[in-house]
């Protein structure tokens, strides 16, 4: 975990399907409901930050399988 800059801490995760490979992203929830996202193997680089709304449309396009 790391330091989220608000005095708590920001757990970021990575999808089980990463486990063999070591290019992967890794995300964490923010407070306010954002999610940022990160590369794995380089964890101190730039993350993005999604709202909310933004990440929920990413999930469901990617269950619409509208990413191929």
């Amino acid at each position: 975990m790391e330091s989220n800059g608000n005095g708590g801490e920001t757990k970021f995760r990575k999808s089980t399907f990463c486990a063999a490979h070591h290019d992967c992203v890794e995300v964490a929830l923010v407070d306010n409901g954002a999610r940022l996202v990160r590369d794995s193997k380089h964890r101190s680089g730039a993350m993005l930050q999604f709202t909310s709304s933004e990440w929920d449309a990413f999930v469901k396009g990617v269950r619409a399988g509208e990413f191929g």
